[in-house]
């Protein structure tokens, strides 16, 4: 598979499927408390992707490997849950962390996204995993422009990961969207400046950092889909679906709703 560049109505089509990403996120942020399941939010938000929004969950029977199809519209991974998360009848407790991973098809293009939520009050440490994750992300998403390799955008975040005495998942990364779900390249979140593809106009790829509080290990779980922590560390993840502009970068899945920016942060397109 090529890397595909986006065209004057390509960008319009992903600008707009990626704000309804993130105004899924908008819509399930008040539901997502002590007592709610997770398939109580794959059905809310099943409901407002399909009936509100004119939508498509892209995530619903994706199926990458022919034999095994994701069964849900959005993923929650909780905890010690990397990513891929199915959601099911077990509540959500007090002091849980959980990432709700959102991609909608609208008009043949697909916006991607997720967030981290913090059930209740939780500890001083998941908080901290989760804000420094957030970090991590945006240290990526400043590096793009043209010019750039996809190595730069790696080693930022591995950088500022590692220095704050956390792991990067190497297994899972970024990866180019458009017309399709996952298009080359592969955006890793580590690296060597300098190396790796790279970034020119009209590029659309997902940045999505998967930190973990512990060590990096990782393994799948019996369902196929579910990737956890070995030593069953807390491990949080952010994502935003970037443009490569003339300039810079424009983030492309923000909404009213979206989390305020970093400190370092002063501009979501440049």
């Amino acid at each position: 598979m090529t890397i595909t560049y986006k065209d004057a109505q390509g960008i319009e089509g992903m600008r707009v499927a990626g704000k309804l990403a993130s105004e899924v996120l908008d819509f399930l942020t008040p539901h997502v408390v002590a007592g709610v399941t997770t398939n109580q939010l794959d059905k809310l938000a099943y409901d407002y992707i399909t009936q509100v929004q004119g939508a498509i969950p892209a995530p619903l029977n994706y199926n990458p490997s022919g034999t095994n199809p994701y069964p849900k519209s959005i993923c929650t991974s909780i905890n010690h849950q990397v990513c891929h998360g199915i959601p099911n009848d077990k509540p959500l407790k007090k002091a849980d962390i959980v990432n709700i991973d959102i991609t909608v098809i609208k008009d043949g293009w697909h916006g991607d996204t997720s967030r981290m939520f913090l059930v209740g009050e939780s500890s001083i440490a998941a908080k901290r995993l989760c804000k420094l994750t957030y970090e991590a992300m945006w240290h990526g998403i400043v590096k793009v422009k043209p010019g750039v390799r996809l190595g730069d955008i790696g080693f930022a975040i591995q950088r500022f990961a590692e220095s704050h005495g956390f792991s990067v998942v190497r297994e899972f990364c970024g990866h180019g969207i458009g017309q399709v779900f996952h298009e080359e390249p592969q955006v890793l979140h580590y690296g060597k400046p300098g190396t790796g593809e790279e970034l020119k106009t009209g590029m659309t790829f997902t940045i999505e950092p998967m930190i973990n509080a512990g060590r990096k290990d990782i393994k799948e779980l019996g369902d196929g889909w579910t990737i956890v922590t070995r030593d069953h560390s807390l491990s949080a993840q952010w994502e935003h679906t970037v443009l490569v502009t003339e300039t810079g970068f424009e983030v492309l899945t923000l909404s009213e709703g979206s989390p305020a920016l970093p400190d370092f942060v002063t501009t979501t397109s440049c």
